[in-house]
């Protein structure tokens, strides 16, 4: 793994940090692979929802019931106003997810990888639980932008949040595919809004609780690009202001993705939108 000493502090200073060639070449393609298999069964015509990070967010009850789930979210343009898939289903994806990690092997074999665990020790977390997981998918033409945030805003904790997320290149993420972007050292700006569950009868979320006028204020010409190479993990605080622009070429840049929460003398907001399950509550990274 690349030097601990730095990539600790790059990680207390900037908020995130690189590590190359941490996933081997056959890590990455049993990653790729599964996640064909997963579409290989997957049925357009039964029950699904649209995705984007736009401002207007909303989110059906197949969105809100996935956290034990392994469910399937397309990209915005991938149905016509009849509801029919109009391209490709191998390129009409945005994400899968929540449950990759606890329900398929194979991401499940490298969500609890020793170095995986030894990382996150490295990162100082007592008690880690993973509450999330996602292949995003970014195909070509049809990859959306996701727009700038913060993970903690959709992943609150009390007193304060404590969550990271470790994001994983399986191919290569450059600047024309829609690589990373970050506000360096932004992470120490604290939360700027929070995401909470409302009690409409559909389920439905919205951005509420506005904590700071920075979160109105973000300056465009702060981020930096972070281009990284196949196999690389990104190390990101779920403090930190990141994003990504759309996909310019003519192929996918998939990743995957999840995330940890440290519920060391900490509580899980119940006004996340994702929450643990009788089925399946937030395993420890460290004791499976």
């Amino acid at each position: 793994m690349e030097n601990v000493n730095k990539v600790i502090n790059d990680f207390c200073t900037k908020g995130f940090a690189v590590i190359p060639h941490f996933l081997e070449d056959n890590e990455t393609e049993l990653l790729k692979n599964e996640c064909k298999t997963l579409i290989d069964k997957m049925d357009s015509r039964e029950e699904h929802a649209v995705f984007s990070t736009g401002d207007d967010q909303k989110a059906n009850h197949y969105f809100m019931t996935s956290a034990d789930k392994i469910r399937y979210f397309y990209e915005k343009n991938a149905f016509n106003a009849s509801g029919d898939l109009v391209v490709d289903k191998y390129l009409s994806l945005n994400k899968i997810g929540h449950a990759l990690h606890w329900l398929s092997p194979a991401f499940k074999s490298v969500t609890f990888s020793p170095k995986v665990k030894q990382l996150v020790k490295n990162v100082g977390f007592v008690d880690p639980v993973v509450v999330q997981s996602m292949y995003i998918f970014k195909n070509p033409g049809i990859g959306g932008e996701v727009i700038p945030h913060q993970d903690a805003t959709y992943l609150h904790s009390t007193p304060e949040p404590k969550c990271i997320g470790l994001w994983f290149a399986l191919e290569d993420a450059t600047e024309e595919n829609g690589c990373l972007e970050f506000i360096p050292g932004s992470h120490t700006d604290g939360l700027h809004t929070q995401w909470i569950r409302t009690n409409d009868e559909n389920s439905s979320m919205k951005l509420t609780k506005e904590m700071s006028e920075f979160g109105k204020k973000i300056d465009e010409k702060a981020f930096i690009k972070v281009p990284v190479s196949k196999g690389s993990a990104v190390l990101i605080d779920g403090l930190v202001v990141h994003k990504s622009d759309l996909n310019h070429t003519s192929s996918g840049r998939p990743i995957y993705t999840f995330h940890i929460f440290d519920q060391n003398n900490r509580v899980w907001d119940p006004l996340n939108w994702l929450q643990p399950s009788p089925q399946l509550p937030f395993p420890s990274l460290y004791d499976n």
